[in-house]
Parts: C-alpha cells; sequence; structure tokens
C-alpha cells in the first residue's frame, strides 16, 4: 500500500500546475463587413488599427478572443448594402457609409448639411461623434436598424470639386455635371445650370471618363486611390468642409449576447479608431494633393470671395435639416446649434452661420 505524504501531494500538485493548459480563452467570431475594398482608407485601417487594438485589450484579461472574419469589396454585401447587411445579421459589425441613407440615418448628415465650416477631419469626426452620444437621436435611428453605434468616422480632410474641364473659379461651375454621394449633391443648387447626379466613389471615375458627368466631388486621398486625375485633371480648391460619411456599427442581437468586457473594449477601440483614420486623412491630405499633381492634375485655389458666394447662394440646408427633425419630434435646432458651437470653440469660423440664420427663422 503506497502511503500518501504530504510532501508528495504537494510536489505532484506543483507539478501538475507546471504542465497543465493555461485556461482557454472564450472564443468569440465577428464577421465583418463592408462593400468598399480592402484598400479604402477605412477599411484597411480597421484591419491594421480596430483589430489589433480590440485584440490587445482582450489579451490584458485573457478572458476572451475574437475570431475576426473580414468580407470586403462586395463579397457579402455592396457599399450601399452594408446598413441593411448589418440589420439582417449578414456581418456582425459593419463599416455604414451614411451618406447613402438619408432617409433612414438624417440625423448623420449634420456635417454634411453644414459646408464651408471645417475642412479639419479631427475636429468634425469628434463634433458629430459628442453629437451622437450627447443627444438620443442617431443611436436611435440606428437602433431602428437593429443595430447599436458606436462611434463616427471622417475619413476625408474636405470635399473639392474634381472637372475633366479646365476650370478657374465658381463661374465655370455653370452648366456643369457633377457627380457626388447623397447630401453634397445639394451644394450645385444656386449654381447657374448645375446638375448633380448620383453615385458612389467607386463610380464616379467610370462617370467622368464616359461623359455621364463633367466631374464629380470627392476629396484627395481619394482622388490618387481612385486615379480621378486620368479623367478630371482639373481640381477646384474650394474647401467645402470634411463631413463623417462613415460610422461603426454591431448588429444588436449580437451584440446583447457579447460579455460586458468585450462590449466595453469594442466602444473604446471605435473611438480610438475615429481619431486614427480622421488623423490618417489629415496628414495624407497635402501627400495627396501633390499626388494628384504628380499624376497630371492641376490645382487651381478658389478665391474667398467665390467660396463666400457659393456659400450664399446654396438655400439652408442646414435649417432645413434642422426643421426636419424638428418636426419628427427630434432636437433638430439644439442639435445643430451645439455642433456649430463646438466647432466654433475649437477655432473654426464658418464664411456661413448656418445656426445663427436658422435660429431668425
Amino acid at each position: 500500500m503506497t502511503l500518501w505524504t504530504k510532501a508528495t501531494v504537494f510536489g505532484l500538485l506543483a507539478a501538475t500546475a507546471l504542465t497543465a493548459p493555461a485556461f482557454a480563452a472564450e472564443k468569440i467570431t465577428a464577421v465583418v463587413i463592408d462593400g468598399y475594398p480592402a484598400k479604402a482608407l477605412w477599411v484597411k485601417e480597421f484591419s491594421d488599427f480596430f483589430i489589433p487594438e480590440v485584440d490587445k485589450r482582450l489579451a490584458e484579461s485573457g478572458n476572451y478572443e475574437m475570431d475576426w472574419q473580414e468580407s470586403y469589396g462586395g463579397a457579402i454585401v455592396k457599399p450601399k448594402g452594408v446598413l441593411e447587411g448589418v440589420k439582417l445579421g449578414l456581418g456582425d459589425i459593419g463599416i455604414v457609409t451614411t451618406i447613402f441613407h438619408n432617409s433612414k440615418l438624417p440625423s448623420q448628415a449634420l456635417a454634411a448639411v453644414t459646408p464651408f465650416v471645417s475642412s479639419d477631419a479631427r475636429a468634425v469626426a469628434k463634433a458629430v461623434d459628442e453629437i451622437a452620444k450627447e443627444f438620443p437621436t442617431m443611436q436611435k435611428e440606428f437602433g431602428d436598424e437593429n443595430q447599436v453605434y458606436l462611434a463616427t468616422g471622417v475619413v476625408l480632410d474636405t470635399y473639392q470639386p474634381f472637372l475633366s474641364k479646365q476650370i478657374t473659379g465658381l463661374a465655370d461651375l455653370e452648366g456643369s455635371k457633377i457627380a457626388g454621394a447623397g447630401m453634397n449633391l445639394r451644394y450645385l443648387e444656386g449654381i447657374k445650370d448645375a446638375a448633380g447626379v448620383r453615385g458612389g466613389l467607386t463610380d464616379f471615375y467610370n462617370m467622368v471618363q464616359t461623359g455621364l458627368t463633367d466631374g464629380a466631388l470627392l476629396w484627395p486621398e481619394a482622388a490618387k486611390t481612385f486615379k480621378i486625375a486620368e479623367v478630371a485633371p482639373y481640381m477646384l480648391k474650394a474647401d467645402l468642409g470634411a463631413v463623417n460619411s462613415k460610422t461603426i456599427t454591431v448588429n444588436k442581437d449580437y451584440w446583447e449576447k457579447l460579455p460586458d468586457e468585450v462590449k466595453g473594449v469594442l466602444q473604446d477601440v471605435a473611438v480610438l479608431y475615429r481619431d486614427h483614420v480622421a488623423g490618417i486623412a489629415m496628414d495624407r491630405a497635402g501627400e495627396s494633393q501633390d499626388a494628384y499633381v504628380a499624376a497630371g492634375g492641376t490645382i487651381v485655389e478658389m478665391s474667398a470671395e467665390d467660396r463666400k458666394a457659393w456659400a450664399d447662394a446654396m438655400p439652408n440646408i442646414a435649417a432645413e435639416w434642422a426643421k426636419s427633425l424638428d418636426d419628427a419630434g427630434e432636437p433638430g435646432t439644439e442639435m445643430l446649434e451645439a455642433y456649430m458651437a463646438k466647432l466654433k470653440a475649437a477655432g473654426f469660423e464658418p464664411v456661413r452661420d448656418w445656426a445663427a440664420e436658422a435660429a431668425m427663422n
């Protein structure tokens, strides 16, 4: 009969502790979708920044591990289909291009309806995201689409008109057909005989090349990525302003099943991603303009007088936006005033004070 001494037992326990496998983290699958290709700035940085940062933070406790399954470039949804895809559970996490969904996500147009205020992607991203968290409207809109709002993204420093024909100023936009997406098409109202043609970023090259349009509204980094200088070699540097166009959302049913620790990490990293992407957009702005010129493009500086004339020629789309939300029982006017106040406090002087005009009406 074997006699087990206290020393023997302790020795076996110690040996077992050294050889036993470590506690396995719970694995959580996350299907991430976007219809845009992996080379698009916000998609690339989701892969290169967002995902590694979430993994790093979860590894600190070791309780959970994400099994990321990324699907971009139309494999599951097209660019305009991310909102519906996340709603239906085709993806657990999505990067929604909000400018395609003005009817379902009207409050997301806040920066788009206030052009000529700020061309700083970081300031606009922060201000819009703060509005989303200070007022319930934006989160309610995503809730109606079976989604949870995480953070707003601004991936462009400022919209600029890119034209196939030579341009020297505002007058040369008269009679032009310009491609755009969403609310920025309304920037052309007030310019004589100018017309906006709806399209998506991946369509603009062909729209201009085939003569469907004379140009497009986009930003220099996208112009570089999609080789716009080949078909639209003239950029009018109007500095229409930075606009939020991306929002990270999570399918609501999926979200409710996530552990609180994972929810907290996703929320925190979404804000870091917001600032990270906006920072890259600003860092690349000058470089992208240089690349556009190197590819054969010409940049024409718009005069301050033309910028003011363009802003004044537009209808007050911000006041219209605010009223439509007010009429729906949402605090549109308050959101507009708070947003403009945030940007003024950050040091930006609007060419046209949209909120002040709205308050006078």
